[in-house]
């Protein structure tokens, strides 16, 4: 492709994607694809010959998009919000054009200084203490696995990573039994295993119960076991309940064990001063993630991680071979040794982008909206008699479900299993679901980034009538 001819089709390309952000609430928010449709359309050979660039979009058109779920519908209310944004879409246009390989400082100086400067920001926009640092990992996951080896590594007095877990005492991690599979999988590479992951019973409002937490503590101390991790979350997947960081941390520190907080999706609403009680306890943190793709409109991806003890993340995961020396060495920030990869995108890019292009309070502005559609859609379910909320509503996410008068609750789990799936099939909302205390539940999220009240309501009265012709 000739510099003239990328012009070309870059102008195209930016229409086609003007275009598709204009128009893609006329999509289906569920592909109704069937498996193996997409496969079968796509030649079994690649080409022999170039092909040229219209030839791309046009399959882009006819096989790629049926097969798509639109996630950037305002119509798309399942699992969490995977945002993106017109300022972040551009500095990824960048960002790609660019190409840097940002693993050092030396190889990309602006890419780590700019990463420092953004962490800086969202650290302080979302009030973490000034003594916290940050870098930008791809997921949560890649991040909480982070933690988990760093706690590791100070359990063991940095031993396991060149010996392995063989030589020492068992080591434990806790969460509550509402936390997110990433932990459990985190557990299971880092060599800790699945079956030295406590899950700690909840309270009511499904938050870990800290007095649980320290008799599961205590009990694997006398048995010889050597705690090493608590992870506690802020906005659980299923019910977004808020774990009591304060007395978790307490525990935490009395017994020496490391305290990482998940706070995926809900981590967002920390910039806005009303939801700061979130992180009540803050000072026993000892490393925090959130996802400025989930709900900062930073599309994906970009997770912001801190901690205050990035000297034990980068003794954990720094290896020096000769072809990575430098001369600046010590002197910035190598972002390759505050985590997994060696490879590192330009993600820092995109959130400059979003972050000035919206402002602070114009992000506040968004969050605070989303937040009063959950409060407003808790409201109508409230007026329903057939309909209940099955869990507080936190922030963004109601937990409902269809209830009607004269049906066990088997015959209810089976209704709203139904309800789901016509409503997800009519591809005019999306909708995912949990299980709550053994009842199927209906999860609906107001936190995708064009979503208006509007389609809040649009999408409540479709449920409605959905579920009383079901139940007819």
């Amino acid at each position: 492709m000739t510099p003239d001819e990328f012009r070309k089709n870059a102008h195209e390309l930016v229409e086609w994607m003007a275009s598709y952000m204009e128009n893609v609430e006329s999509f289906p928010v569920k592909s109704a694809v069937k498996p193996g449709e997409i496969f079968n359309k796509i030649p079994d050979k690649p080409p022999r010959k170039s092909e040229s660039f219209s030839n791309f979009i046009r399959d882009l058109d006819e096989i790629i998009m049926p097969g798509i779920t639109h996630w950037q519908s305002p119509d798309f209310f399942a699992y969490f919000p995977a945002n993106t944004s017109p300022p972040s879409i551009l500095a990824e246009m960048i960002i790609a054009t660019l190409g840097a390989q940002c693993m050092n400082w030396e190889t990309s100086p602006a890419a780590a200084e700019l990463e420092e400067k953004m962490m800086i920001w969202l650290r302080d926009m979302i009030g973490l203490p000034a003594n916290f640092e940050g870098v930008i990992q791809d997921t949560a996951s890649t991040a909480t696995l982070s933690a988990i080896l760093t706690a590791r590594e100070k359990a063991t007095a940095f031993t396991s990573n060149n010996e392995g877990l063989n030589a020492g005492r068992i080591l434990r991690v806790y969460c509550s039994e509402q936390a997110h599979s990433s932990i459990e999988k985190g557990v299971r590479i880092s060599g800790i295993g699945k079956r030295n992951l406590v899950k700690i019973p909840v309270s009511e409002d499904f938050s870990m119960d800290p007095e649980k937490l320290k008799e599961a503590i205590e009990a694997d101390k006398k048995n010889g076991f050597l705690p090493c991790c608590v992870i506690a979350t802020i906005g659980t997947t299923g019910t977004t309940a808020v774990d009591p960081l304060k007395p978790i941390g307490e525990i935490c520190s009395e017994n020496h064990i490391w305290l990482h907080v998940d706070a995926a999706m809900a981590g967002t609403a920390l910039i806005l001063p009303e939801f700061q009680w979130m992180l009540f306890g803050r000072e026993y943190i000892d490393s925090f993630v959130f996802n400025p793709h989930k709900w900062m409109f930073t599309n994906f991806d970009c997770t912001a991680f801190f901690t205050k003890d990035a000297e034990s993340l980068i003794r954990t995961f720094e290896i020096l071979p000769e072809y990575l020396k430098t001369r600046t060495r010590g002197q910035v920030n190598d972002y390759r040794d505050w985590g997994i990869p060696l490879g590192r995108r330009f993600r820092a890019l995109k959130l400059w982008s979003v972050i000035r292009s919206f402002g602070t309070e114009g992000l506040q502005e968004k969050v605070r909206q989303h937040i009063q559609f959950a409060a407003n859609l808790k409201g109508l379910i409230l007026k329903e008699k057939d309909f209940e909320i099955l869990a507080p509503v936190v922030i963004n996410v109601v937990c409902f479900r269809y209830a009607p008068a004269g049906c066990d609750e088997k015959k209810i789990n089976i209704l709203n299993e139904k309800l789901n799936h016509l409503l997800n099939d009519s591809g005019k909302i999306y909708l995912s679901h949990t299980v709550i205390n053994g009842k199927y539940t209906l999860r609906m999220v107001t936190g995708q980034t064009n979503v208006t009240f509007s389609h809040v309501e649009k999408a409540w009265a479709l449920i409605l009538q959905t579920a009383r012709r079901l139940k007819g």
